[in-house]
């Protein structure tokens, strides 16, 4: 019996898998619950978000995203001001 690679078909996880022990490299780990390390990394981010954002520190994490969003809007609405006001009286 003889098998070609085209009617062969397999799933593409279980074709990375194969892939990755063949050439001998690492697989990736599955996105799940985060590890302990990860946890710290994302408290890290969100605290230095919290600094970032004028009224952030202390504000829960759907509240803080919000206020991102809101004061991302209001810097780019600055910069279109400041923009039209440098090409009226600009040199």
């Amino acid at each position: 019996m003889e098998l070609s690679l085209t009617s062969c078909r397999i799933s593409s996880k279980v074709a990375g898998k194969l892939s990755s022990k063949i050439r001998g490299g690492r697989q990736r780990r599955r996105r799940g619950a985060a590890t302990p390390s990860n946890n710290q990394s994302v408290e890290m981010k969100m605290r230095k978000l919290q600094k970032l954002i004028p009224g952030g520190e202390g504000l829960r994490a759907e509240l803080l995203f919000s206020r991102t969003a809101n004061y991302i809007t209001q810097l780019r609405l600055q910069v279109h001001v400041l923009q039209a006001l440098s090409k009226i009286y600009g040199p």
